[in-house]
């Protein structure tokens, strides 16, 4: 290829050619050229676009054995997509290569620009490992100072009350709320920058209202003063889910693993409203009854599709598949998964998966009648 080619190429079309005969470059290029003439639009037509460089050389390494040959075809393609597999389907009509019958397959079509992107990243690692080798002690305390003074930097004042909180507390769906200043500050150094502080037992009014429209999880000490705005915060917000420091040890303090570890076993607030004596307020009830409302709207959507839906618990898609991949799917799903919708039967085979995965809701077309009783998990059918 020249260079020209080669900044302009985006697909590169592999093909595979038999030929009951000896043949060699040439012919398979005229055969390519003569027999794809006038089978598709003046677009399309190879000559043409050979000619205006949206096709580049077409290569041809063949080899002929035992009055056999056999070879690879590579053309260079700069079309859309869409045409590049057109004019790689085309090349499958072939049949004959100058006397010869042939035979032409196409193996792949190569996106030219995902190779060179794997490429990147590749050297980027070899890159940032040669530079992470020559990171010195005394550089690494730097890099510590610096980033601890950036972290302070972000923290941000919200509203009247002026309370601590991470920069992205506004902009995110889902936020946390922790009990001080220092608990925001220490889970801006693992990355968190949505964290909002109390600041004291008595919950502030901006973090009532804020966990009116975001999903709320409540991050708090393993201690009395933990106990005690939990209580409050079930009383006066509207919180989806608890979890605490380990027993005796405050949020400020956590290691990045033991937040992570925090963050991922996080549990239903449904679950909390026993253990710590509070009634569950209507309000909560009303907030289910407009998600099994929603749901049921989704699959209304969802009907004659064959598709399914995976929702979160903040009814945000995370996924939409064919509903004959769904069970693979669900396999693979992480826990932050909370419904699947989706146009077609319950079984038995689903339930249990989902159960393994910890959803709450399925919702389809029916179920089937050996399912049994699901047990946590709540199916609504039509």
């Amino acid at each position: 290829m020249g260079k020209e080619e080669i900044s302009t190429t985006k697909y590169l079309i592999h093909a595979q050619i038999n030929a009951n005969g000896i043949v060699e470059k040439p012919d398979v290029v005229g055969a390519i050229f003569g027999q794809t003439e006038g089978l598709l639009s003046n677009d399309l037509d190879l000559r043409e676009l050979q000619k205006t460089g949206r096709i580049g050389r077409i290569k041809v390494n063949i080899n002929s054995k035992a009055g056999r040959s056999k070879g690879e075809i590579v053309i260079p393609s700069s079309l859309d997509r869409v045409e590049t597999a057109i004019l790689a389907a085309s090349l499958e009509t072939i049949n004959r290569v100058g006397p010869c019958e042939a035979y032409i397959q196409v193996s792949k079509v190569e996106d030219v620009r995902a190779v060179k992107r794997r490429r990147v990243v590749d050297r980027a690692k070899e890159l940032y490992k040669g530079m992470m080798e020559e990171v010195t002690p005394e550089s690494l305390k730097m890099i510590e100072e610096v980033k601890e003074a950036m972290r302070i930097h972000e923290i941000m004042d919200y509203g009247d009350e002026k309370l601590p909180s991470g920069p992205n507390v506004i902009s995110s769906d889902a936020i946390l709320v922790v009990e001080g200043r220092a608990d925001v500050l220490n889970l801006l150094k693992y990355g968190v920058k949505n964290a909002i502080a109390v600041e004291g037992v008595s919950v502030p009014k901006a973090v009532a209202e804020l966990t009116k429209t975001k999903t709320v999880t409540a991050f708090l000490d393993g201690d009395r003063g933990g106990d005690l705005i939990l209580k409050e915060l079930l009383q006066v917000g509207e919180i989806d889910y608890v979890t605490r420091a380990p027993r005796g040890k405050e949020v400020e303090d956590l290691s990045k693993d033991e937040v992570m570890v925090a963050l991922r076993d996080k549990i239903p607030v449904e679950q909390i409203y026993q253990d710590v004596g509070v009634k569950v307020e209507k309000v909560e009830q009303q907030k289910a009854g407009d998600k099994i409302t929603l749901l049921k709207e989704i699959l209304n959507e969802l009907e004659g599709t064959g598709n399914a839906e995976i929702l979160d618990d903040a009814m945000n898609i995370l996924k939409e598949v064919k509903v004959e991949n769904l069970y693979e799917e669900l396999k693979i799903v992480n826990n932050t998964t909370y419904a699947v919708v989706f146009d077609g039967v319950v079984s038995q085979r689903l339930i249990d998966i989902a159960k393994d995965k910890g959803l709450k809701y399925i919702v389809a077309v029916r179920m089937s009648e050996v399912v049994k009783k699901p047990g946590p998990i709540k199916v609504i059918t039509k």
